[in-house]
């Protein structure tokens, strides 16, 4: 199904007096990767945090204007509901530690006191770890921990974690900045893949990832979108010295 999926109006974020987002409006469309770029503390993982609701778990944390996903104010949603359609995955791999390769898969459902058949069960964690090209690597280690992974592994499987929930969109903030290039590498891989099931939107300081992977790019700079576009046109042909700016390394 094409069209929009998500888009905020005039959205902004504050923590206690300082305004982190200002007015940002946004339309992302289903199965596409956007890429979110701008120097540091410009407001980009503030912005994906918000669109699960996360950044409301930050004390002194303010939101105005909206966010809708389908359509629906992401303010009127249940919060599991929310999430179960938003799926994150953070900068460093968490696999929760005290949990099997198995248990981090299904940890949304058993978190969220969601009931599976065993088989059932089976079926989640077969299927996700195969859409992270992880199962052959793991399927006979499945009760032992995450964290006995590789750091790859683990950031694969904390996807997994993240899409055994069949979430509409996934939000990755930084996902390969802690790994070599080789993981990095299957990572973008992955990235390809997914995106025939999922939109996702991914937060990268690495202009070469972003021009490899997203279709389109979004500039951050002090907490405003300066410019939207396709990723190659934005590369070639910004529109705002800024980005020109930051694209050549001036600053960043």
């Amino acid at each position: 199904m094409e069209g929009t999926i998500l888009k905020t109006f005039n959205f902004s974020a504050n923590f206690g007096e300082s305004q982190v987002l200002k007015n940002i409006s946004i339309e992302i469309n289903r199965n596409e990767v956007v890429a979110v770029m701008g120097p540091s503390g410009c407001g980009k993982t503030t912005f994906i945090r918000c669109i699960n609701r996360m950044h409301e778990l930050t004390q002194g944390a303010t939101v105005n204007g909206d966010i809708r996903v389908d359509d629906n104010s992401i303010y009127t949603m249940n919060l599991i509901v929310l999430r179960r359609k938003i799926g994150m995955v953070f900068q460093h791999p968490n696999p929760f530690p005290t949990m099997s390769i198995y248990q981090n898969v299904v940890a949304g459902y058993l978190l969220n006191g969601i009931k599976l058949k065993k088989t059932e069960r089976d079926e989640v964690v077969e299927r996700s770890l195969k859409r992270v090209a992880l199962w052959d690597e793991v399927k006979d280690d499945l009760h032992k921990k995450g964290t006995f992974l590789s750091g790859g592994q683990q950031q694969r499987l904390c996807i997994a974690r993240s899409i055994s929930m069949n979430p509409e969109i996934l939000l990755l903030d930084e996902p390969t900045s802690a790994l070599d290039p080789i993981s990095t590498a299957k990572i973008e891989e992955l990235i390809f893949e997914l995106k025939k099931n999922y939109t996702i939107i991914i937060v990268t300081h690495n202009m070469q990832q972003a021009g490899r992977i997203s279709d389109r790019t979004a500039f951050f700079y002090l907490g405003e979108l300066l410019e939207f576009n396709d990723t190659t046109e934005l590369f070639i042909n910004p529109k705002h010295e800024k980005t020109q700016n930051y694209i050549t390394g001036r600053f960043g």
